[in-house]
């Protein structure tokens, strides 16, 4: 995902300048964890985003996987 990025909006302490920062462009990455997952008896080392691991924690399943737990 792309977007934009913009240092002192406004200004130092809400006061306004008559030259603002720049709009810069930056890139928004995924949050990739490094976990190792136990599918149907394997186990498995997968990066995941932080949200299929927060789905895995509460639910024990993503998409088609059933009963997928963290290996400790």
């Amino acid at each position: 995902m792309v977007g934009r990025s913009q240092q002192h909006k406004r200004g130092v302490a809400g006061r306004r300048w008559k030259k603002r920062a720049q709009k810069t462009p930056r890139i928004f990455k995924p949050n990739l964890q490094k976990k190792t997952v136990v599918i149907a008896g394997d186990k498995k080392q997968m990066k995941l985003c932080t949200k299929c691991i927060k789905r895995i924690r509460n639910y024990g399943a993503v998409g088609d996987y059933k009963k997928v737990t963290f290996y400790s």
